[in-house]
């Protein structure tokens, strides 16, 4: 009797795998990266913020309870899921709903993973009853509400599955056309490859982000982003516009979505970087111990360091600001360290090739190997005025097979050098690049 139910078992085990494994949900969403890509997205969701109105609290809640459950903070994982759906249930203000289908299959693989198969078992009867209740239209393989869930989390997670995003975007809007966040999110999303695309796309999208920004009117993050496409295609921006921009923003909650970032870029290339400085100053006199904040305002420091003849002031300012900035993001510093050995090199050259040698040394993934290599070549180039060395980390950052925008940078760097054919090392270059 004993032997025959281990073998019932043991064939229903397959079966319950095979059900987790069609779920729709971040475990099946191919989300799988090293710890530095985990902790960054983790502290870029922390910085979003969890302020009541957020239309997508419920999504923030369920990618940050993925993500902690993939770092081993099981216990944080489970609480975070059940923050999703207290979310979505008081946005929607419904028990229940097609929204729940990503939770609810979140948690089945959570209490699988963690080995209880009768909680895991429950949340798939969950799911399938959500999904019999509320079954996708019959031209689309899933409902709306889990394409908007895909499309919002791609769009934050995995820079290389954009298109894909742009795609369950478009069928999530064609459903639920009503539903304004989506749509936000959706112009924001084509916005990224704006510098990248032809004329008349680029006006098609500046014309979706209008009616975006017409239909909803407190997104500020997108507005900040309208106003900085505008600036771009005219090289100029309305003054009153702006200003009254940065009003709403400095009286709103802090939030990497408030669109303050976006605005101190537009006050720096339009208007001034003492005006950018200012701006962020306010902010933090205004909310002292935000770590966004000091990450903004680092930032701005940089940028004024970058002036011909900086003050020796402002430069302290900016490498004590990266100081702090690099304790108060700990898992996630690789950029602020690398920014601020570049500012050192302003103040003292030995330290600054010291620091980068410590990150040179570290154990990176390959995204982060692409940027310190690009970055490195720069410092090189600019602050050493070693062309060879330039050179030599250009050529690895371009040999790394990751798409990135650091690879395409030093890819461009080098073809720059093999274009002038001053250089004595023009046709290794040459040879390089035919056969990257």
């Amino acid at each position: 009797m004993l032997f025959s139910f281990s073998i019932s078992a043991a064939q229903s085990q397959p079966t319950l795998e095979s059900k987790l494994e069609a779920l729709q949900c971040h475990f099946t969403w191919d989300l799988d990266e090293g710890p530095s890509k985990l902790f960054r997205v983790r502290d870029d969701l922390v910085d979003i913020g969890t302020e009541e109105g957020n239309r997508w609290l419920g999504h923030i809640y369920n990618l940050r309870g993925y993500i902690q459950y993939k770092l081993g903070f099981t216990e944080d994982a489970q609480s975070f899921f059940t923050k999703a759906a207290e979310a979505f249930c008081n946005i929607r203000e419904a028990d229940e709903g097609p929204w729940l289908v990503v939770n609810y299959g979140n948690l089945a693989w959570l209490h699988h993973l963690l080995g209880d198969q009768v909680k895991s078992q429950d949340y798939l009867s969950k799911v399938d009853a959500l999904m019999q209740k509320y079954p996708s239209p019959p031209q689309h393989e899933l409902h709306a509400e889990t394409y908007a869930e895909k499309a919002w989390t791609l769009m934050n997670f995995s820079r290389d599955k954009q298109l894909l995003a742009v795609d369950y975007f478009e069928k999530a809007i064609g459903m639920q056309p009503e539903m304004v966040e989506w749509n936000s999110s959706y112009v924001l999303l084509l916005r990224n490859d704006f510098r990248n695309i032809k004329k008349g796309v680029e006006d098609e999208i500046l014309k979706k982000m209008r009616i975006a920004n017409e239909q909803d009117p407190e997104n500020l993050y997108l507005a900040a982003h309208y106003l900085e496409q505008r600036a771009k295609k005219e090289d100029r921006i309305d003054e009153v516009e702006v200003s009254e921009l940065r009003r709403k923003i400095l009286r709103n909650p802090v939030s990497s979505y408030s669109g303050l970032r976006v605005v101190l870029a537009v006050y720096r290339n339009y208007v001034s970087y003492d005006a950018a400085v200012k701006l962020v100053e306010k902010a933090l006199e205004n909310h002292p111990g935000e770590r966004y904040l000091k990450k903004c305002a680092a930032i701005c420091y940089k940028w004024k360091t970058r002036e011909s003849r900086p003050e020796q002031s402002m430069i302290d300012k900016a490498i004590s600001l990266y100081k702090e900035v690099i304790s108060l993001y700990p898992e996630s510093s690789l950029n602020p360290k690398i920014h601020r050995a570049k500012i050192y090199a302003k103040r003292d050259q030995g330290t600054a090739e010291q620091m980068f040698q410590d990150l040179l040394k570290m154990d990176l993934e390959p995204a982060e190997k692409q940027m310190l290599y690009y970055h490195y070549a720069n410092y090189l180039f600019f602050d050493r005025r070693d062309s060879y060395r330039s050179i030599e980390y250009h050529k690895k950052a371009a040999e790394i097979p990751l798409q990135s925008s650091f690879r395409k940078r030093s890819i461009r760097e080098l073809g720059k050098v093999r274009d002038r054919r001053r250089h004595q090392m023009c046709g290794e270059i040459k040879e390089f690049l035919e056969n990257l």
